[in-house]
């Protein structure tokens, strides 16, 4: 807050306008957008690394490990995802503190489960009662980013075991005919280049991942639709220093342009990265690559 905005009822116009956008719920909000940037970060990569896991369990040749993956992205894929961000965080929060309560709390002879209530003891709980306040925010905020990687990881996992499917099974017959091991097959042939299959669908994902991050909102975090309903509403003299009407549609439609020059910017990045993938590559871009590509000097 600026000395100049001190006193609210002194203040007309942009002046009026310049101290209202720098209060401190303004300020919140304004950071809330890095929630959301932060939230995409951690959680692309990390719902990758559990599509991975996913993909290369679903077509393991031991029926156990080739059952468990098909499984998640079976269940996880039939799941309504509204159903399952209510419902999973609150059953993975009580899985948590139901391990720590046997491990921390052996003498404890009252059931954990009370009718409705999921009681543990004191020390079990996360996160403990006097931790700070950031603690709570970071706990629940680990809770989406995981709950975001469970749901998308089962979605990029059927991408990703269909695109080493598609790899043409003769180069990986190839390379263990030069005597690769099956592993090093995968390794080295399948791996490297699955992803110009698997980028158009880790592509729509991305979208997708992106238009769901309001879902912070139903999951407790203070994101950027939270404070865009907080601030819009009608606020009064009574209430606060800036009374002003009902402005939400302003700030949804700032929301708007954020979603919509983000996706916009994704589109550029994701039509380059394919662009890079496609060479050298038996596609119908890679042989547009080659077909465009200037032809070299004359032997």
């Amino acid at each position: 807050m600026f000395a100049a905005c001190a006193d609210p009822s002194t203040l007309e116009g942009l002046g009026w306008l310049a101290c209202y956008l720098t209060t401190g719920k303004h300020l919140s909000f304004y950071a809330a957008f890095g929630t959301v940037l932060v939230l995409l970060a951690v959680t692309a990569p990390t719902a990758l690394a559990f599509g991975m896991g996913g993909a290369m369990a679903a077509r393991s040749p031991l029926p156990p490990l080739a059952w468990l993956g098909r499984g998640y992205i079976a269940i996880v894929r039939g799941v309504p995802d509204i159903a399952f961000f209510l419902f999973f965080v609150i059953a993975l929060d009580q899985g948590f503190e139901w391990l720590r309560h046997h491990a921390l709390c052996p003498d404890w002879d009252q059931p954990v489960r009370q009718g409705n209530d999921f009681i543990v003891c004191a020390a079990a709980k996360l996160p403990l009662g006097n931790a700070p306040q950031w603690v709570h925010e970071v706990y629940g905020f680990a809770l989406a980013v995981l709950t975001f990687a469970i749901v998308f990881g089962a979605f990029a996992a059927n991408v990703l075991f269909g695109a080493m499917r598609a790899v043409p099974r003769a180069q990986v017959e190839t390379a263990e005919a030069y005597g690769m091991t099956p592993r090093q097959a995968f390794r080295r042939v399948v791996v490297p280049q699955m992803w110009i299959y698997a980028l158009p669908g880790l592509g729509n994902l991305w979208m997708i991942l992106v238009k769901a991050t309001p879902l912070l909102f139903l999951l407790g975090v203070e994101d950027i639709v939270y404070w865009a309903r907080e601030l819009g509403a009608s606020k009064t003299a009574r209430f606060s220093d800036y009374p002003h009407g009902d402005w939400t549609i302003w700030y949804f439609l700032a929301l708007l342009v954020f979603y919509l020059a983000f996706t916009k910017l994704s589109e550029i990045v994701l039509a380059r990265l394919t662009r890079r993938l496609s060479h050298g590559q038996a596609t119908a871009g890679g042989e547009a690559l080659r077909r465009a590509a200037p032809a070299g000097p004359a032997a």
